[in-house]
């Protein structure tokens, strides 16, 4: 018998975001980028704590477009700031925000975000076969390597740590547990 992943525990939204997300690959440039924010404002943080306030971070920052973030200045800092709903950091928030930059750059440079982040693994997800948690690496030479370059872009809160819970998360590492049933669904999905 198949068991899920243990890390979710038996909380449903943690449990749908296993079951559902999580390991999937995500090839939006947007939504890689939205991505890449949470995970920065995990750090030092439980990942269920920031999924909990998933959708006020979305409200908070304009559905996470990144052209009007990368607008923003000392009144939307403010702004964010009084919102009980999100991580009120001001370092995490003024990172977003000069990310939101970093990103526009590197799409208008023609390198584009999606293809500058999954050739890393070569345009194709990892398939990690790890029987258990403990197998897991907290990071990589390849998370190392896209850390090193997204901060020499000028992006923050992207240590390499951080850039492997995103490369999972993103489905560019399948890390899905190989007696949990997803691993096989999400490994067919980067066959394609």
């Amino acid at each position: 018998m198949s068991e899920r992943c243990p890390w979710p525990g038996d909380d449903p939204l943690y449990v749908d975001y296993h079951d559902t997300e999580w390991g999937v690959p995500e090839y939006d440039p947007r939504a890689l980028w939205e991505k890449l924010i949470l995970d920065g404002f995990q750090a030092g943080l439980s990942w269920i704590t920031i999924l909990r306030k998933r959708d006020n971070f979305r409200d908070a920052f304009d559905g996470f477009d990144p052209e009007r973030v990368a607008g923003y200045g000392d009144n939307e800092i403010d702004r964010l700031l009084a919102n009980p709903g999100i991580i009120r950091s001001r370092a995490k928030i003024e990172a977003t925000i000069g990310n939101a930059r970093a990103f526009l750059e590197l799409e208008e440079s023609g390198a584009g975000f999606t293809p500058f982040l999954w050739d890393f693994v070569g345009g194709r997800p990892i398939q990690n076969r790890f029987a258990s948690m403990a197998e897991a690496p907290a990071q990589t030479e390849i998370s190392q390597a896209m850390s090193k370059a997204l901060k020499a872009r000028g992006f923050k809160f992207c240590g390499p740590v951080i850039v492997y819970a995103f490369m999972q998360a993103t489905g560019m590492v399948n890390d899905h547990l190989t007696g949990c049933p997803r691993y096989s669904s999400v490994a067919a999905m980067g066959d394609r």
